[in-house]
């Protein structure tokens, strides 16, 4: 089977049975750290809302909640401004469901985006949610460009080329790579790019992703898996552990301004600071002394490069005509195409 569909049956299996976050899960997201993060991202939708002169109609949507941690701390700080939305969340898993509608009275529930109400502006959250949509490998090999593939080797599960030729789905300047190179894409964020854009244009509003990934185009294998905080092989337990990929912000980029909507660029570290994170963790640790070497700990484990402030991307997407989000360099700011 492809690499594509081995992700997506996995994942699929693991997220719709289990609660994955916390110690007691396999890995910890960013809200779960600080309600800073949800603090932060709360009100950079707030100060778009704001300079776009307060729409009431305005909706909250959050792709892959988790367990509304995000949105309960974003929700707050939109509340500090003025800004109260319903709340609409898009969500496959019933086992997330049930701990999210205890954090979050009244949200409402979806399977895609497709479904979202039609007819007011969208803010939207995206954390840590493109890395697990499933991607497609293509390897170089000894007879050229194959899809690569998922098979059984000796009874174990083991990467194999398919046979088919795949030279037309490579881009021209990187046809002619060394043999063992991956090249990976992933069709499912492309598509919601591209769907959300479309919504966008025609709704207005904002769209936040931050997940890991990267900023320019690159080669290699980055699937992997982890299972009890710990990484593990990608054919260890499937079903039972976590599947993810870096994001290729750099095509997402380019899909957005293509649909007519602008979009900006920047490290999660980048984007922290500049929305005043430095700030909010010196008025926490006043508050509560006792907790001010914790604060700090989350601060810098969520802003510095050697912990996830390098590691995970923003990228921020908003209608043509709507204020440009906070916390982003001009130089990042691409307007549409």
């Amino acid at each position: 089977m492809p690499v594509s569909r081995y992700m997506g049956e996995s994942n699929a299996r693991y997220y719709t049975s289990r609660d994955p976050l916390g110690a007691g899960g396999d890995f910890t997201t960013a809200p779960e750290i600080s309600q800073m993060f949800g603090e932060m991202a709360g009100l950079w939708l707030a100060d778009i809302w704001v300079r776009a002169g307060r729409p009431a109609d305005a909706i909250y949507v959050e792709l892959g909640p988790g367990r509304g941690t995000l949105a309960r701390d974003a929700l707050r700080a939109m509340a500090s401004q003025g800004l109260r939305p319903e709340v609409h969340l898009v969500e496959g898993s019933e086992a997330l469901r049930k701990i999210q509608g205890g954090t979050l009275a009244g949200a409402r529930f979806h399977d895609s985006i497709d479904t979202l109400p039609e007819d007011r502006p969208l803010f939207l959250l995206a954390n840590e949610f493109l890395d697990a949509l499933p991607i497609r490998q293509l390897v170089m090999t000894a007879q050229g460009w194959r899809e690569r593939m998922v098979g059984l080797e000796g009874g174990e599960f083991a990467f194999v080329s398919g046979p088919n030729p795949m030279t037309e789905a490579v881009p021209d300047n990187q046809r002619a790579a060394q043999p063992d190179t991956v090249i990976e894409t992933c069709p499912a964020a492309a598509a919601l790019i591209e769907a959300l854009a479309l919504r966008l244009d025609v709704q207005g509003g904002a769209a936040l992703f931050i997940d890991y990934g990267h900023l320019a185009p690159r080669t290699g294998s980055t699937l992997q898996a982890v299972k009890a905080h710990e990484k593990c092989d990608v054919f260890d337990a499937p079903g039972e552990m976590d599947l993810s990929a870096h994001v290729d912000f750099a095509t997402l980029d380019a899909i957005a301004r293509r649909e007519g909507v602008a979009s900006s660029l920047t490290t999660q570290g980048a984007w922290l600071t500049a929305m005043g994170i430095g700030l909010r963790a010196q008025a926490l640790a006043k508050a509560s002394p006792a907790r001010a070497e914790d604060i700090r700990l989350a601060h810098d484990r969520l802003v510095q490069p050697d912990a996830m402030g390098d590691v995970f991307k923003c990228m921020a997407l908003t209608a043509r005509d709507w204020p440009r989000g906070a916390g982003f360099p001009e130089g990042q700011r691409r307007k549409p195409e």
